[in-house]
């Protein structure tokens, strides 16, 4: 499991002077910058997005992380447009995104918070003030690391059920007793009981209370 000094933070902002001054800071604070002066740059260096199935969620990072990223970034993809893609991915949810805007672009960045973005920070910004907020993201990102880890347990836990225990398992879910079970899906109270057993046991729950929770939790 990463912890905090595995941490990096993202700069992304086309003006080689700014991406410059905030690394010195971040070092300064004992954090680890990795600046890039463009959005293609950055998404080139995630990679192709992986193809999930359904509701599988997204790939747990190697690190936790956040990304500081201007609104304007001249001659390509904007800052707003690489947040957009990144909100896809699901990487903008684990690797909170932290706006540089300027004045004029203020209610852009308030908008992007609505949808999910961490925080903005208005140029000319406090350089206190910004890498505050950048440690508290790291913790969050952090926290959000740990919350993947357990949805990707429970997938696994799922996957290891046959299909009739799936099947009996989101009767349970939604609350059926083991007759009502057994009418919707063609087979014995019986069968539906041994059915249970396993499920619980698979998905190391001990009570129908238990399942829901950790399916919804999902």
């Amino acid at each position: 499991m990463s912890n905090s000094k595995d941490a990096l933070v993202f700069l992304i902002d086309d003006d080689a002077s700014v991406r410059e001054a905030l690394a010195w800071l971040l070092r300064s604070r004992r954090l680890v910058p990795e600046a890039f002066s463009s959005a293609e740059a950055f998404e080139a260096m995630l990679g192709p997005a992986p193809e999930l199935d359904g509701d599988e969620p997204p790939p747990v990072p190697p690190h936790p992380a956040c990304i500081v990223l201007d609104v304007r970034l001249e001659g390509g993809m904007s800052g707003l447009e690489l947040f957009e893609k990144l909100l896809a991915r699901g990487i903008a949810w684990v690797w909170p995104v932290i706006f540089l805007t300027g004045h004029a672009d203020v209610p852009m960045a308030v908008a992007s918070i609505k949808r999910g973005a961490f925080d903005f920070c208005e140029k000319p910004f406090s350089d206190n003030a910004l890498v505050d907020r950048i440690e508290q993201a790291l913790q969050v990102s952090a926290e959000r690391m740990e919350v993947l880890h357990d949805r990707h347990d429970v997938v696994a836990r799922i996957n290891e059920l046959t299909d009739r225990e799936q099947e009996v398992m989101y009767c349970i879910a939604r609350g059926l007793a083991n007759k009502a079970t057994a009418d919707e899906l063609g087979i014995s109270v019986r069968t539906v009981e041994v059915h249970r057993a396993r499920v619980f046991d698979k998905m190391r729950v001990k009570s129908a209370v238990d399942l829901a929770n950790l399916l919804q939790a999902l």
